[in-house]
């Protein structure tokens, strides 16, 4: 796990220029890279790399980059690991290849040699992004991993093409130009996250996972290419599905897992797990303990509020499996001191709450360890999200009845005032539910506008949005991206299979692997991620809907091999989420802060947003009429990141 960056300039500047443009750019990833720093250049061509280094394999100067291929051809920076090096290694030797040292990254630069790079990419499993010059074709290489676990951003800035795993080290360079794409931000309202090829800058993307680019430095040319299609792997997976009982299913899954597991284990540094007690972690930890022979070091972050506290479970699964267990109880008052760092952290702005607890757990575990394995990617996978069933009993509702009839009951619920709707709905649900509902009838109007959209995906965007109220960002039009525009419905999918593929193009890279990375690389911390290995993604699309759903809240295949290591009642229970209690902080320990930022004045000022219509949500959420805190912590984190990047 390291942290690159570069530029391709058209104009030829003298060495010292660039190696001082390097540098800078460079110092500002230390937190990714702290145990080398190095740099290369070829002013007469124009191309500059540099890399910081957290050393994982190969700790001696032999994994240091930038390095060459033994040819000579190609220089490279990288990050990441690809875990089946080895394997490609005897395949190398095989052809005659030798090698002076042992890391990943050598193994690379002689598969591009002997393969060139797109065969390369096909070959390789691992989390990465890299930057590759070829000096024979005077071609860089740019390329991101199939699911992007690692970030990689670029874009021309005048005469100068900039590179690099941040915003912020392209920023240092020179030729930068400070300008806030206004598309972007209406993204960023509606998901609270901004999901690629678009970033908050104008003209700087990300590059989207699965792909590679080609500038060609004689034209300045850029082409793009796909080198791996999730949909393909989905509609692989339809189109053949495992066949035999569900049991032999779920061991065909362990058995792969496993071994997974086991790869991803191998480092020259200590390595542990995050643990939460859920079925996705302690799967993983179940599997970690099995392979290993002394206890593993596994780490939780537990709050004092019970609804958000998930360490209790953790620990009681960790006692069970005997690892060698750290927990952490965090005060509000620590909690809190994190949200002044989140803009250097998220590099860019970032609204997903659990940000907090996710960086709390990662400076944990970088105290003791250099590696931590998740258990991220399962939900997806698996299919365990509630909203997943929600929108599946929606769409077979709107299936089931004529349209008109939708439409009619929407309006009727719509032209109900809210002062009566909210106490009525409140009521009945109690009645049925015993339990309280706040908001009710807002969730009822909710599911109002959800009968005015038929169709799958429209649904999902309603349910995964959160500013849906148009003009809220001044001068923005939210652009085409892959959950608007671009990604066709899987034809022959089930609607339980089409939810698990939209969120395996967006939700999960630009939310919650953008979440993990950044902090744990805050921390120097490097993440493994077993769920999201090539074998893996690829056999769980095989799985059917039936087999998934044995169990009411999914998973099923998971759960069974966590039950032949951990005892069900220690991790059945109500999926709580890694989340903060934000609704409650804007009322009170954070409402200053917040009043400071949501001021009208200072928005009018600005000029981004509908001064008038944050106004309104902030009335709201304070007088307890509405729980607006997830659109507020979006307008929050944006406006926080504002002032921090304005001051540096």
């Amino acid at each position: 796990m390291c942290g690159l960056t570069g530029f391709f300039s058209r104009k030829i500047q003298p060495e010292s220029t660039v190696m001082d443009e390097l540098q800078r750019m460079s110092s500002t990833l230390r937190h990714r890279g702290p145990d080398y720093e190095g740099a290369w250049s070829d002013p007469q061509r124009g191309i500059a790399l540099a890399h910081r280094r957290l050393a994982i394999q190969d700790l001696s100067p032999l994994g240091h980059q930038p390095m060459f291929s033994r040819c000579g051809r190609f220089v490279i920076v990288f990050n990441g690991e690809i875990y089946n090096f080895l394997d490609l290694k005897m395949e190398l030797q095989a052809k005659g290849e030798t090698f002076q040292g042992h890391s990943d990254t050598e193994v690379m630069l002689a598969a591009f040699t002997h393969w060139g790079v797109p065969d390369s990419l096909e070959r390789f499993d691992g989390m990465f992004s890299f930057a590759l010059w070829d000096r024979h074709t005077q071609k860089l290489y740019l390329a991101r991993d199939r699911i992007g676990e690692k970030p990689l951003y670029y874009g021309w800035q005048g005469n100068t093409f900039l590179f690099g795993s941040e915003l912020k080290a392209l920023r240092r360079h020179r030729a930068w130009r400070n300008e806030i794409n206004r598309d972007a931000l209406t993204l960023l309202l509606r998901h609270n996250y901004i999901p690629a090829p678009h970033s908050i800058f104008t003209d700087i993307h990300k590059l989207s996972p699965g792909t590679f680019l080609i500038l060609d430095a004689g034209s300045a040319h850029i082409e793009i290419r796909t080198y791996w299609s999730y949909r393909k792997v989905c509609e692989d997976g339809i189109a053949d599905p495992l066949t035999g009982s569900p049991e032999e299913m779920a061991e065909a899954l362990e058995s792969r897992l496993r071994a997974t597991i086991k790869r991803q284990m191998i480092a020259d540094v200590p390595v542990g797990a995050f643990l939460s007690g859920g079925i996705d972690s302690s799967t993983v930890v179940a599997l970690m303990q099995s392979i290993h022979a002394s206890p593993v070091k596994t780490f939780t972050i537990g709050f004092s509020e019970g609804d958000y506290n998930e360490a209790s479970q953790a620990k009681a699964v960790s006692e069970h499996l005997k690892t060698d267990h750290t927990e952490l109880y965090v005060s509000p008052e620590q909690a809190l001191e994190v949200v002044p760092q989140l803009p250097q952290i998220y590099d860019e702005p970032f609204a997903d709450s659990s940000q907090i607890p996710t960086y709390l757990l990662a400076k944990l575990a970088g105290e003791k360890v250099t590696v931590a394995l998740s258990g991220d990617g399962g939900d997806e996978l698996f299919c365990g999200y509630s909203r997943y069933f929600s929108l599946q009993r929606h769409m077979e509702t709107m299936q089931r009845y004529p349209r008109p009839l939708h439409r009619a009951g929407a309006r009727l619920l719509k032209r109900i005032p809210k002062s009566l709707l909210d106490p009525v709905a409140g009521s009945a649900l109690r009645l049925f539910t015993q339990r309280s509902h706040h908001h009710a009838g807002e969730r009822l109007r909710d599911r109002a506008d959800d009968w005015l959209h038929a169709s799958l995906r429209e649904a999902y965007q309603r349910k995964i949005s959160y500013w849906r109220e148009a003009g809220i960002v001044h001068g923005g039009r939210e652009p085409d991206y892959v959950l608007n525009d671009t990604a066709p419905a899987l034809v022959n999918g089930s609607i339980l299979q089409n939810l698990q593929y939209l969120d395996m193009l967006s939700y999960l890279p630009d939310d919650i692997l953008a979440k993990v990375d950044r902090a744990a690389m805050a921390n120097s911390l490097e993440t493994r991620i077993p769920l999201l290995s090539r074998e893996i993604i690829e056999l769980a699309a095989r799985i059917p809907d039936r087999v998934n759903t044995l169990h009411a809240d999914g998973k099923w295949p998971l759960r069974r091999i966590l039950s032949k290591y951990v005892p069900e009642e220690l991790t059945e229970r109500p999926k709580q989420g890694f989340a903060v209690p934000v609704r409650e902080w804007l009322r009170g320990p954070l409402q200053r802060w917040a009043d400071d930022l949501l001021d009208p004045a200072r928005l009018k000022h600005e000029g981004y947003f509908d001064a008038d219509q944050v106004q309104e949500k902030w009335r709201r959420h304070t007088r307890r009429t509405e729980d607006a805190s997830f659109k507020l912590w979006g307008i929050l984190m944006f406006e926080t990141w504002l002032e921090s990047w304005q001051q540096n």
